[in-house]
């Protein structure tokens, strides 16, 4: 497929994502016009990208804002000029940011000039998100805010970061000051410009889309659905519990506050045993059930992290039992080495990572 067309599904890259090429294989082969395509977990909005891709209308589903505005943006046709002329018009309608972070870290992360004017855009955002202009810029400066330096001109915010992850205010601090690093400068409308280029250039043609923030395992989240024929999704895998923490930047641009907790208790899945977990999966199962067509094929990419010992075939094949789904077959997806996984995020150098799986079953 043309790389241009795909580009829009990398705007914002971060760990708990699969590779494109996993929704679009389960449906090339199968799909049929106006078939809708559901995703309870939609993370970044892969599996919604790669209905639009052929043409199918979908449904993301997430209880991280975050996950639920990225996905956003791969639904709706806007052109880079709409793009840039909406950022342009809300840092000319936000001439001063009425609430700029203050302390070491935020003075060492961006540079002052480049801070008020995200805060201005932040400010804006938060407002108003009533254009697919706007719910795309939202998208574009996410995945904008914080990446490595480069010689050559940096098309990211802020000073020496990763890219996938917010970094810890205390190890960053030490990290740039040890090393001497300062925030640059950046033209954030030249930024902004040269992103919404790269990927807007080419698009699929619009279809219907909706995304909602909500609870996969509340049967609320599914009110008013069309019938669905496809389920493509991952769902958290057990134990991994720190994507709010991992993302507390691009969360802050969201409109949360600025500064990290990471003793916070993790507010969505339970990971405080197996059986746990495995019942609030079959919840999820049971409420996709209960929205699907009587044919309709639910595609699970499920795995296990090494620090908690548990199997992850057993779990998965025991919720969707406890469903009414009807397993059919569970193929080796290869594991985090591959890239673009879940488990990359807790993949040590030193231990082989574990497999993970792509469970088909149908109602």
């Amino acid at each position: 497929m043309n790389h241009f067309a795909t580009a829009l599904n990398a705007v914002c890259p971060y760990y708990t994502m699969f590779p494109l090429e996993f929704p679009l294989g389960v449906l090339a082969r199968r799909r049929q016009p106006k078939q809708w395509v559901l995703d309870p977990f939609c993370g970044r909005g892969t599996t919604t990208f790669a209905a639009r891709l052929l043409g199918l209308p979908s449904v993301g589903l997430d209880s991280n804002p975050l996950a639920a505005a990225l996905a956003a943006a791969k639904v709706p046709r806007v052109s880079a000029r709409q793009v840039l002329a909406t950022a342009r018009y809300i840092l000319h309608q936000h001439p001063e940011a009425s609430d700029i972070p203050r302390g070491a870290f935020w003075r060492y992360v961006y540079n002052p000039t480049t801070l008020g004017q995200l805060c201005r855009l932040r400010e804006g955002l938060l407002e108003s998100r009533d254009t697919e202009a706007r719910i795309v810029l939202r998208a574009i400066l996410l995945g904008a805010l914080h990446g490595p330096l480069s010689q050559n001109g940096t098309s990211y915010f802020s000073n020496q970061c990763p890219r996938t992850y917010a970094p810890k205010p205390r190890y960053a601090l030490n990290f740039w000051k040890s090393r001497g690093l300062t925030p640059p400068r950046v033209d954030v409308p030249r930024v902004i410009q040269s992103r919404a280029i790269r990927y807007l250039r080419e698009q699929p043609s619009a279809v219907n889309g909706i995304l909602r923030v909500g609870d996969a395992r509340s049967l609320h989240a599914y009110a008013d659905l069309p019938p669905i024929s496809y389920v493509i999704t991952s769902p958290p895998y057990y134990g991994m519990r720190t994507y709010r923490q991992d993302q507390w930047l691009r969360h802050w641009f969201l409109g949360e506050p600025a500064a990290v907790d990471y003793s916070a208790k993790d507010t969505d899945f339970a990971h405080s045993s197996p059986d746990a977990f495995i019942r609030q999966l079959a919840d999820v199962w049971k409420n996709v059930r209960g929205v699907c067509k009587r044919d309709a094929m639910l595609v699970v990419r499920f795995g296990g992290i090494h620090d908690r010992k548990c199997d992850p075939v057993a779990m998965l094949k025991e919720s969707l039992s406890l469903a009414n789904w009807n397993l059919v077959t569970i193929r080796s997806a290869g594991t985090a080495l591959d890239g673009r996984r879940q488990a990359s995020q807790f993949l040590e150098t030193t231990k082989t990572p574990r497999l993970e799986y792509d469970f088909y079953a149908i109602r």
